[in-house]
């Protein structure tokens, strides 16, 4: 279990921390080797660190000081293109390096706040993540009074249109996905990544945490908090971070003096922290531990906790050739609408939020369906995640049906509006190879709308 650090400054503490050298560079890794296999040697225990920086192919960019992850521009040079609506989101803005030799890049969702939009809240940040080497997409939601949920599911809709069928997704590792909001599209955040475990970091900013329960988050989260905040407490905050399992790797900062509004304009005290913890995770770029384990720089923060050491992710044994990822997403997507899936109804377009070019309306009676053929690499158990929107008030009750045999019978809930998508996480037993998932309503009320099915292996 990683060793907890927890370390708080109030104005006019001394910190012995700023008084010791950093030491990076090839010199000081082969001495810090070194180091370690003698003390191995003598019996002490060591802690093993990820594969050093250089044999990491997922590494972008060169060797960060304080100085470089404090300025409002990296290394890479940027551009951007804008997205309309009907992706299963409101539209938004991709920004990216422009730079194709170095292989792919992770990829961020970003979302404002309630009734905020992209242009007005978080623009400024498009071009500064961009140029740190991720390519970035920040949206606008459907409607500006969507919840966290739909905020959340709208974040990972963005994800699979910049992975899946942006202009840009030759650019793009979809491996390696992350997300982070504000206020109401940080409770968004962590929503996706309650959803979508796959996820390599999550961010909230001042998060409004409503529909997800922290203590179900299994990716590494930072959690951050203006002093002033009246809106989201830091105690709120605190206690979000506290719920997090002690497995996760997880940070917790109060930003000095700040109210709610401290992620809406430029803050370089906010993505000097939000930066390593996008390299260490996206990238599993071990350079950038440095500056948060301990917390390199105070300045403009009251209060720091973190899972200190901050271990990554394995990098894979072998480097990439080119554009291809050598560790390919273990999730796969099957829209409602798209053969070989069937659908006994109609494929629909006139509520907005699906992804892909529709969804199914099956029809309202008894042993209509909507029909899914999925693939499983090996037999075993997976995890199915159903996404529908219930605009009625009664719940709609299906007979879950893998490979012809009724396997459990599925309660789907009202989600308030036909426009508010959400999705139900189901255990499902697959064969190896062609299976079908069928859902199949019990009574004349039929199934909800089905958007899609999310398949990963347990």
């Amino acid at each position: 279990m990683p060793h907890k650090e927890i370390d708080t400054q109030t104005p006019g503490d001394a910190r012995t921390d700023r008084l010791k050298p950093r030491r990076s560079g090839p010199m000081w890794r082969r001495i810090a080797v070194a180091a370690a296999a003698v003390i191995a040697a003598a019996g002490v225990a060591v802690v093993v660190r990820p594969a050093l920086a250089a044999d990491n192919p997922y590494q972008r960019g060169p060797d960060p000081t304080p100085a470089s992850i404090s300025a409002n521009r990296g290394t890479f040079a940027t551009a951007q293109t804008s997205v309309g609506s009907g992706n299963g989101f409101g539209g938004g803005v991709i920004y990216y390096p422009t730079d194709t030799s170095q292989g792919r890049f992770g990829a961020i969702a970003v979302v404002p706040g309630y009734t905020a939009t992209w242009a007005a809240e978080g623009a400024w940040m498009g071009h500064w993540l961009a140029s740190f080497g991720f390519v970035v997409i920040g949206i606008d939601t459907n409607s500006r009074n969507d919840w966290d949920n739909a905020r959340g599911t709208q974040l990972l809709a963005a994800l699979d249109y910049l992975t899946q069928r942006s202009s840009v997704r030759d650019r793009v590792d979809a491996s390696r996905t992350a997300v982070m909001g504000h206020s109401m599209g940080g409770g968004g955040a962590m929503y996706a990544a309650q959803q979508r475990p796959s996820l390599k970091a999550a961010i909230g900013l001042a998060p409004a945490i409503f529909s997800a329960n922290t203590a179900n988050v299994r990716v590494p989260t930072m959690l951050l908090s203006g002093q002033n905040d009246g809106t989201v407490t830091p105690s709120s905050v605190v206690s979000n971070y506290n719920k997090i399992p002690s497995g996760v790797e997880k940070a917790y900062l109060e930003l000095s003096g700040a109210g709610h509004g401290f992620p809406t304009s430029n803050n370089t005290t906010m993505m000097r922290n939000v930066i390593p913890w996008f390299k260490i995770f996206v990238d599993s770029d071990t350079r950038y531990t440095q500056f948060l384990c301990p917390l390199g720089n105070w300045s403009g923060i009251r209060s720091y906790q973190s899972s200190c050491p901050l271990v990554p992710s394995p990098v894979p044994t072998t480097s990439p050739t080119g554009s291809q990822s050598p560790t390919p997403p273990t999730e796969q997507r099957y829209e409602a609408e798209t053969a070989p899936a069937v659908c006994q109804g109609t494929i629909d377009t006139n509520h907005t939020g699906f992804t892909g070019s529709g969804f199914c309306n099956a029809a309202n009676a008894v042993g209509s369906y909507s029909e899914f053929t999925v693939n499983a690499a090996a037999a075993g158990t997976a995890s199915v995640g159903v996404r529908f929107a219930n605009g009625t008030t009664t719940a709609r009750a299906a007979n879950l049906i893998v490979n012809g045999a009724t396997v459990a019978t599925v309660s789907f809930e009202g989600t308030g509006a036909w426009t508010t998508w959400v999705t139900k996480n189901l255990s499902v037993s697959l064969n190896a190879g062609s299976n079908t998932v069928r859902l199949s309503p019990t009574s004349a009320n039929g199934l909800p709308n089905i958007d899609h099915l999310n398949v990963s292996a347990a």
